[in-house]
C-alpha cells in the first residue's frame, strides 16, 4: 500500500477516534444562551401579561419588555465538541456545571426555586407599582415556611398571618423572632393569626383578612451556628393586601429579574398616557418591596436577546452596568437604573426624546 494511501488512511482514523471522543466523552459544564423576550404590555395568545381588575386602566403603547436566558437542564451534560462550541459561540456561554445547579440540585429542585423566586418578584413588582403611584399597600408579617421537626410544625403554617406574638402586635417581620428569642428554651409563646386558608381568601378579595386565633408553641433550643436561644422553627416574611385585582400571567418564566419590567408596565397600566411613547425598551432587574431594582445573571445574553428582538433601549440594574456596558450590542443603548423612581424618569426621557441626558452605563 503506498505510503501516501496509509497516511491519509491513519489521518482519517485519528480524526474519527477525536470525533467519537469529543461526541462521546462528558464534560461538566452547561451552556447559557440568549431567551425568549416579552412584551409586558402584550397579549400573547389573546391573554393579557398584566391584567388589573378594579381599578381603572389606560391604552398603553411600545414595549416594556422582560428578557430571559435559557439554560441547560440539571439533567444535561455537554460532550466535549458541544463545550467547544459553545466557548467558539458569540452569544452563548459556557459555565460549570455547579455555577447553574449548585450543590447537586436537580432540575425538580431548580424550577421549584425558580418557581417560588418568580412569585415573589410578581408580589413585589405589585407593591413598587402602587407605591410609586402612592396608592396605600396594606403589610402583613406571615409564616414564610415552618422548619421540619420543628415545636412549630402542625401548629404553624406557611401563609399564616402573624397579627400579635405574646399580645404585643406584629408589624415588622424581624419583630417575631426578637419576640420569640425573649424567651428561655421550653416556655410557651403565644401567636396571634389568621390561618393560611382565611387569609388567602381576604386577599383574592382584595379585603382586611379576619378571623384570627390563637396558637400556644413551646420553644426549643436552637442547634445553628449563632449563639444559643430559644427558637420555635419558623422563618417570618411579609405579605400584602392590594386595594384592587393585579394577575401576572406569563408560562414557561422563572426566577426573580422580570420585576422591573412587571412594575413598569402595571405603572403604564395604570397611568394615563403611555411610559414608552410608542419606544421599544426593554429591561431586566430584581425589585423589592420599595423600588430598589437589584442585580441580575446572564447581562450579556439578555443584551443579545432584546436587541435581537428590536429594542433600542435597555433599562439595566446599576450593578449589571460594568459587565453590560463591556458587551453592549451595536444599536442598543443601555440605561442606568438604581430603582423605579429612575426607570421611570428615564422612561420620561425616551417618549420625551430628552435621550442626552439619560443616566449611562460605563465600562469597567
Amino acid at each position: 500500500m503506498p505510503r501516501r494511501t496509509v497516511t491519509m488512511l491513519a489521518s482519517t482514523l485519528v480524526l474519527i477516534a477525536l470525533l467519537c471522543v469529543g461526541v462521546l466523552t462528558k464534560v461538566p459544564y452547561s451552556e447559557m444562551s440568549p431567551g425568549p423576550t416579552t412584551n409586558t404590555l402584550s397579549s400573547p395568545g389573546g391573554a393579557p401579561v398584566l391584567q388589573v381588575s378594579g381599578h381603572k386602566t389606560y391604552p398603553t403603547s411600545g414595549n416594556l419588555n422582560m428578557v430571559t436566558v435559557r439554560v441547560t437542564s440539571a439533567d444535561t451534560q455537554l460532550n466535549v465538541a458541544e463545550a467547544v462550541y459553545g466557548w467558539l459561540s458569540h452569544d452563548d456561554v459556557v459555565v460549570p456545571h455547579d455555577t447553574l445547579y449548585p450543590d447537586g440540585q436537580t432540575e425538580q429542585q431548580s424550577t421549584q426555586e425558580n418557581a417560588e423566586e418568580f412569585s415573589q418578584s410578581q408580589e413585589s413588582a405589585k407593591v413598587a407599582a402602587l407605591k410609586v403611584l402612592h396608592i396605600p399597600v396594606v403589610a402583613h408579617v406571615n409564616v414564610a415556611s415552618v422548619l421540619k421537626g420543628s415545636p412549630a410544625e402542625g401548629k404553624l403554617h406557611a401563609g399564616d398571618l402573624i397579627l400579635a406574638v405574646d399580645g404585643t402586635k406584629v408589624t415588622k417581620q424581624d419583630q417575631v423572632a426578637k419576640l420569640v428569642t425573649k424567651h428561655k428554651p421550653g416556655q410557651d409563646v403565644t401567636f396571634t393569626v389568621v390561618p393560611a386558608e382565611a387569609a388567602a381568601a381576604a386577599k383574592k378579595a382584595n379585603k382586611e383578612p379576619t378571623g384570627s386565633r390563637q396558637v400556644v408553641v413551646k420553644t426549643a433550643t436552637s442547634h445553628d451556628s449563632g449563639k444559643s436561644r430559644a427558637i420555635v422553627g419558623i422563618a417570618a416574611g411579609t405579605d400584602h393586601t392590594f386595594p384592587f385585582t393585579m394577575d401576572i400571567k406569563l408560562a414557561d418564566v422563572g426566577g426573580p429579574s422580570a420585576g422591573l419590567m412587571f412594575s413598569l408596565g402595571l405603572v403604564d397600566k395604570l397611568t394615563p398616557g403611555s411610559l414608552t411613547g410608542g419606544k421599544f425598551i426593554a429591561g431586566t432587574g430584581t425589585i423589592d418591596d420599595n423600588g430598589t431594582v437589584g442585580p441580575i445573571g446572564g447581562i450579556a445574553m439578555k443584551l443579545v436577546g432584546a436587541r435581537q428582538a428590536g429594542a433600542r433601549y435597555f433599562l439595566t440594574p446599576a450593578d449589571n452596568c460594568a459587565a453590560a456596558a463591556d458587551g453592549t450590542p451595536s444599536g442598543l443603548t443601555l440605561v442606568k437604573v438604581k430603582n423605579i423612581s429612575d426607570a421611570k424618569a428615564s422612561l420620561d426621557k425616551i417618549r420625551t426624546g430628552d435621550t442626552a441626558g439619560l443616566p449611562s452605563c460605563s465600562a469597567s
